[in-house]
Order: C-alpha cells, then structure tokens, then sequence
C-alpha cells in the first residue's frame, strides 16, 4: 500500500476551479419575481372589463413560459453547461457522447438543483423538458430519459492518485450546484489540514495527528481517500470525508463523519 500526501493549497484551487465554473446566471440564480407584478399593473390601467377585448383567448400559459425560471416551485432547466468544470482538470474528463446537464428549483428564499449525465442523444431542450412534465415538488426533481444512475460513470481519466481528489470534489460540487438557504450543505465546509484553534473542540473520535489531504492506493487495486474539512455554520464540526474508489473507475463509496464539534 502506496500513500500520498497532496498539498492543500493545490487543493483547494482544484476546488476553487470547479465553484469558479459553476456559477449559474443571476436570471436563474435569483429569478426576477417582478415581472408577474408589471403584468398585473398593465391589466389595472384598463378603464373596464369590456378594454380586455379577445385576451381571455390567450390566457393558458405557453409551453416555454411554464419552463421559464421562477421562484413559484417549479423546475426548470438550466442553460449552465456544467461539463465546462472538467476541461481543464488534471486528471479527469467527460466520456464522448455524454452531457451534464441541471435543472434549478427556486423559491423566494431557498432553492435546489438537480444534476445528471445524459447521451447527448437524449439531451435536447425538447427531450430534458420532457422531464418537467413527470416531476413534483422540490423533493421530486425531473429524472430525464437515459441520465445514468451516478453521474460520475462518464468521467474517465489517467486514474492517478491525485485524480481521485479530483473526482471527489467535482462530485461535491455537481451535487450542490442549485443550492441555495436552508439547502446548503457542502458549501458551509472548508478544506482544512490543521485543527482550526479557536474554539475547543469536543472530539467523538481519537485527535487525527494529519489532517492533510491523503490518497491511498491499495495492492487490490482499489483507492481510498482521505481529507478533512470544517463546517463554518452550526452546528460548527469537524469533519473527515473518506472516500473508496473500486479499480479504473471515479464512482464512490462516501463516508462523511463529523469527528469534533463544540
């Protein structure tokens, strides 16, 4: 058994990379929940009913209004190509033939997204709209025709140990994007190498003497990683992120434990 130790400065700009690629457009971010508004004020300037003329013809919402993004529950399609984050990653890369692809559910305060991979066969405006029709609420995300059942089947790569680091960040960051409020999660973590000291921590497990960032390549030919991290908003935790990684392949068996709190 091999181990390596990686610099947690490079690892943090790997991550630091990934976010920076992410970044949704404000439009979808934060819908503009105005413009609903302006129409009603439109409407309250007719002097009667009678001013409406033929309008009620057109009253059903269009097909692309319904899929526009909005703050009212529903999801959407996002126009962000997450697969941008992986161009320039040492180690890693998209497969030929697949997309990444995200759909955004906003409320006024709060919001998720939902990422997959699918063949770019399966992947037009028309076939990922499709979804929309066959979801439900925020708990129940569009599942498009053909998306694989772990987005990261179609990352491959040169399988070196520190493209497992890799893989377990992007996999972080694909499952957070959308995220927003209440439904933060792995935002509110900080990649740390050293006890942070200024609180006293409880700790649940034995004091690690290395935090820093660690790749671990068995004689079976499976990989196993390890880094730590510390949640910035309550309950403030540290936690240590392992991560198995089954001979040429980036899909993962995850154990995220918070060993010290306050």
């Amino acid at each position: 058994m091999s181990i390596q130790k990686l610099p947690l400065e490079a690892v943090q700009k790997i991550r630091q990379h990934i976010k920076s690629s992410l970044v949704l457009p404000e439009s979808e971010n934060h819908p503009n929940s105005q413009a609903s508004d302006a129409s009603a004020g439109e409407l309250s300037d007719l002097e009667s009913l009678d001013a409406l003329g033929d309008w009620f013809k057109f009253a059903s919402v269009p097909e692309e209004a319904a899929n526009a993004p909005n703050t009212e529950g529903q999801w959407f399609v996002s126009t962000i190509n997450p697969g941008v984050a992986i161009t320039k990653l040492p180690g890693l890369s998209l497969k030929p033939g697949f997309r990444i692809v995200t759909y955004l559910n906003r409320a006024p305060d709060s919001g998720v997204g939902s990422t997959w991979v699918v063949p770019e066969a399966m992947s037009t405006t028309a076939q990922l709209e499709e979804a929309l029709q066959h979801c439900g609420d925020i708990t129940q995300p569009p599942h498009p025709k053909g998306a694989l059942t772990d987005l990261m089947e179609a990352i491959s790569g040169d399988f070196s140990p520190p493209s497992f680091i890799v893989a377990s960040l992007l996999r972080r960051e694909l499952q957070e994007l959308g995220a927003l409020g209440k439904y933060c999660k792995w935002s509110h973590h900080r990649l740390i190498n050293t006890v942070p000291p200024q609180v006293k921590w409880q700790w649940r497990t034995d004091i690690p003497k290395d935090l820093s960032p660690k790749v671990r390549v068995l004689e079976n030919g499976k990989t196993a990683i390890e880094f730590f991290t510390c949640r910035v908003v309550a309950p403030v935790a540290i936690f240590r992120h392992i991560d198995q990684y089954q001979p040429g392949q980036y899909q993962a068996t995850s154990v995220d434990q918070a060993i010290a709190v306050i």
